[in-house]
């Protein structure tokens, strides 16, 4: 990774009016993106580990990389323009001859969270949108003591 980096976890998924409010971020710092209520109802049943009858879209990405012999390294929201953040999603794949190859896809930032949540892949922000972007830890925290509807992720539990 060229850029410096900062290593995040979905935190917690809320339902908004317009869609899902994903809190991404580590001890340090916490912050939102907001994203499609069906992005945001998939990464809520990964991080829960929900069987569904039928594969999403997601699943079926993941089902052709692991059917392709490919894996998600890694991905990156390493942008943010105008409100807008950007991603990349960083596979690997071997041939034959067993020589790796990685291939970086430029992707949206929902979707890479999504393969990343159903993969267990790491998840990383660049230091420059972790510098930008609002610190909303003590959102989060009122969020979670007021009961307000969200799932949770249990991050130590999950290491």
């Amino acid at each position: 990774m060229s850029k410096a980096v900062v290593e995040v976890g979905v935190r917690a998924v809320a339902e908004t009016t317009g869609g899902c409010a994903v809190f991404l971020g580590n001890e340090d710092k916490v912050f939102v993106m907001f994203v499609d209520q069906s992005v945001g109802i998939a990464i809520t049943m990964f991080m829960q580990g929900m069987k569904k009858e039928r594969p999403l879209t997601h699943d079926l990405l993941a089902n052709i990389l692991r059917a392709l012999g490919a894996k998600i390294e890694r991905v990156i929201v390493n942008d943010l323009k105008g409100g807008i953040y950007f991603a990349r999603l960083v596979l690997s794949a071997e041939n034959e001859s067993q020589q790796k190859k990685i291939i970086e896809i430029d992707a949206r930032p929902s979707d890479c969270i999504a393969m990343a949540t159903a993969l267990s892949a790491p998840m990383y922000v660049s230091l420059d949108v972790w510098d930008e972007v609002e610190d909303m830890t003590e959102a989060l925290r009122k969020m979670q003591e007021d009961g307000s509807h969200g799932e949770e992720s249990d991050e130590e539990g999950d290491s």
